[in-house]
């Protein structure tokens, strides 16, 4: 692989931000395989040249905006969450408004999040960046659930389900739409079940 740097100086760091947003954007629109670095640097506005002076490949420009992408969807998560003490018996209207700006996050990416289950699949770096985020979302909550004094006995493995079951409910609303269900009253049904897992003895 040839020596690439990381910038230090403020339009350098914006003009490689911009190829990461550009490339990762490109290539969730056309997909992995079907986009190289010479589409890229046409998308980003910018030389081949200067996309090889950042990156080693596309791969390295995909991986980057995976970091930037579930950022977008985590930080907004946790803003509503941190520094908060809730009232727990409200704490069902919090639960609504952390699952409804999560599906909102994921309809607006809903490409971006597609092409990166598919590609988690088939390529470890991938997956090991879903598997590094996902432990830092988890981490996060549990220091949040901590601060508000929820019982702490297998905090982890709680929060760990409790966020398989929203990232699961935001799948069956944005891409599987079956007409029987009543969404509405499935998030309901999420909600009791992420209360009664957190608040149990």
């Amino acid at each position: 692989m040839s020596e690439t740097r990381i910038p230090t100086q403020k339009r350098s760091i914006e003009k490689r931000n911009k190829i990461i947003e550009k490339g990762f954007e490109l290539i969730c629109k056309n997909g992995y395989y079907k986009t190289n670095t010479i589409d890229i640097a046409e998308y980003a506005g910018v030389s081949t040249g200067i996309i090889y002076q950042y990156f080693n490949d596309k791969k390295e420009i995909f991986l980057e905006g995976m970091k930037m992408y579930s950022d977008s969807i985590m930080f907004p998560l946790i803003n509503i969450l941190d520094n908060k003490k809730f009232d727990i018996d409200n704490f069902d209207k919090v639960l609504d408004n952390v699952i409804n700006e999560f599906i909102n996050s994921h309809k607006v990416s809903k490409k971006a999040h597609e092409e990166m289950m598919a590609l988690s699949h088939l390529d470890d770096d991938i997956a090991s960046i879903f598997h590094e985020k996902e432990i830092e979302f988890t981490n996060k909550i549990v220091s949040i659930l901590k601060y508000n004094n929820f019982n702490t006995e297998n905090i982890e493995e709680k929060v760990h389900i409790v966020i398989g079951l929203v990232d699961n409910l935001c799948h069956e609303i944005i891409y599987h739409k079956h007409a029987n269900i009543n969404y509405d009253i499935m998030k309901k049904e999420v909600i009791d079940i992420i209360i009664n897992i957190l608040k149990k003895d």
